[in-house]
């Protein structure tokens, strides 16, 4: 089939299939067991994707996606966005431990876990960070010791996304207390419902809690759940890491945020207009430098992903996208409170709840340099694996 007919295909099945519940935004459904969808049309979008094979459309149709080429999964969200469909899953699952299994995970390990992830049965947390171990995340300690079909694994993660909704966590335990610490771990997998696992949630400044401590005191995790070979987990724990930073759906996209519309409105209702433009010269340029480098990401990432072989995500390439994106974040939280003045900082009833949110997205995106290696980290990863410079 040519692009041109798939598009015309995918075109007249997002038309006739995508609920108008399901358009603009909304819930989202990350799988997990629980957390109910309440939103009738939310579930019946993501029941029509999953039978679509489209929750995981570049995956293999045998792991539950649809099997698209990477062209064609641009052709997909290209159509998504033109109706404003929202993604009928967006999880851990997918866009991290997913792909990860597909490169490293044994045949048996794919048929177990992702057509569970591709059906939205499950949602998946990343046990990385410990107190101590956060940007020398190699010199981690929680350990785990083989007894029989299993695992015994004793210590603490902290910074655990989504751990009390989660099912299962993939994590990296040190397995050699001898080896040098990048050759003494290993890349786990196991469920987050048993008894050696206790999860705590952090509460931040946001008043938000999405984080979480999690302890382990002689949990589980099954021999046959080991992901690629002892003692070398170091290289796949690395590789998820690039998963998560790429983010596939916005590399293959080539278009800028829908987050950039909105500043030049917010500019004009606060700032008025004149023959169209915003009235302020500066916040203009301002707004119109966010704008063209929110575009020049895009668009490099989209290149970059049509460059590697068969669509699969990039390598250290991915640090650079880290790097710019999160300070692009936060670049727009920085330029959406100082153009709402004194009403962006609500926090009590006095302030409307679009403006309580908009203060807690200031205070995440805080976060967004830090979180999934911290944007010095990822220098150091373009000095180092991008341009080849010495140490």
């Amino acid at each position: 089939m040519s692009l041109d007919s798939f598009r015309q295909e995918t075109r007249a099945w997002l038309e006739e299939n995508c609920p108008a519940g399901a358009r603009g935004p909304g819930e989202v459904s990350n799988g997990s067991t629980k957390i109910e969808i309440t939103d009738p049309d939310t579930r019946l979008w993501l029941e029509r994707m999953v039978e679509k094979g489209w929750t995981v459309a570049n995956w293999p149709k045998q792991y539950g996606g649809g099997g698209l080429s990477t062209a064609e999964y641009v052709v997909l969200i290209e159509e998504m966005r033109r109706i404003r469909a929202r993604a009928a899953l967006s999880s851990f699952g997918t866009s991290m431990i997913g792909p990860t299994l597909l490169e490293y995970g044994t045949e048996e390990q794919k048929q177990r876990h992702l057509p569970r992830i591709a059906r939205a049965e499950v949602e998946w947390c990343q046990g990385y960070s410990e107190p101590g171990s956060g940007s020398d995340l190699a010199s981690l300690q929680t350990q785990a010791v083989l007894e029989g079909d299993n695992y015994v694994i004793n210590g603490q993660k902290i910074w655990t996304s989504g751990a009390h909704n989660a099912d299962w966590m993939f994590i990296l335990v040190r397995t050699d207390k001898e080896a040098p610490k990048h050759e003494g771990i290993s890349f786990m997998l196991l469920p987050m419902d048993q008894e050696g696992v206790t999860v705590k949630p952090i509460k931040l400044l946001s008043g938000e809690s999405p984080f979480n401590e999690t302890f382990f005191d002689d949990a589980l995790a099954a021999r046959d759940d080991l992901v690629g070979e002892l003692n070398r987990g170091w290289t796949v724990g690395k590789r998820l890491l690039q998963h998560e930073r790429s983010g596939m759906e916005s590399l293959v996209s080539g278009s800028a945020s829908a987050k950039t519309s909105s500043l030049a409105d917010v500019a004009k209702t606060f700032l008025g207009e004149v023959n169209g433009k915003i009235a302020n010269p500066i916040t203009r340029d301002e707004i119109l430098n966010y704008e063209m480098d929110s575009v020049a990401l895009h668009l490099t990432q989209r290149r970059v992903v049509e460059e590697s072989q068969d669509g699969a995500t990039p390598g250290p390439a991915t640090s650079i996208f880290k790097v710019v994106s999160t300070e692009l974040e936060q670049d727009h939280s920085d330029l959406l409170t100082r153009l709402h003045g004194s009403r962006a900082f609500g926090v009590d009833n006095n302030f409307t709840v679009p403006e309580i949110e908009m203060t807690k997205q200031f205070f995440f995106s805080r976060a967004a340099s830090i979180y999934s290696g911290s944007n010095e980290i990822q220098r150091n990863i373009i000095a180092k694996r991008v341009l080849g410079l010495p140490d």
